[in-house]
């Protein structure tokens, strides 16, 4: 079964990309490797309850288990210490990163109040981007009664765009809901 994102990708986001930037082949079409989708648990340091529900909900959202990411070193300023659990984090690739991004800019991000899209600032400046989006409850395998606490995530999305002009149009003819501003 291929995913809706990935049949577009390949019937319509590559001929037109092609064309646009005049390259000779289709292997040098830019493409998205990967998708990384981080959350931070500051709280998880007191209470591991809230790094089990961060988990949860990150599983629920991509379709996969998520791995927990450990404080690298001490930082006494945070009350942290080397090895403490700070955040959770899972890597797409395959069919899993295309339902993703279908799901995350046909139902996760229209839904969000007051949206006018999505900045065009997050290119890094490698052709990958990234957004970071203020609630887990966008997306709708998340159930609102089940939430201890609201979390906001990040979400890289990792190209083989050498530029940012070339990522962008990928990720627009994909159908990232850019802001005009």
């Amino acid at each position: 079964m291929n995913p809706r994102f990935l049949d577009k990708y390949k019937s319509e986001v590559v001929p037109h990309l092609k064309e646009q930037f005049k390259y000779s082949n289709v292997m040098e079409v830019p493409r998205i490797t990967k998708v990384v989708v981080n959350i931070g648990v500051s709280e998880a340091k007191t209470d591991s309850k809230f790094m089990d529900a961060a988990i949860a909900e990150l599983r629920a959202i991509a379709g996969q288990q998520p791995l927990m990411k450990r404080a690298k070193k001490s930082i006494a300023g945070f009350k942290l210490r080397q090895g403490m659990p700070v955040g959770c984090k899972v890597t797409l690739r395959g069919g899993r990163m295309w339902e993703f991004l279908d799901r995350l800019m046909s139902l996760a991000l229209p839904t969000i109040k007051d949206f006018q899209g999505v900045s065009r600032k997050g290119f890094d400046g490698r052709g990958n981007y990234n957004l970071g989006l203020r609630e887990q409850l966008i997306f709708p395998e998340i159930d609102y009664d089940d939430v201890i606490r609201t979390r906001g995530m990040n979400v890289a999305i990792v190209t083989t765009a050498k530029t940012d002009e070339e990522a962008f149009a990928l990720l627009k003819e994909l159908g990232m809901p850019f802001s005009n501003r």
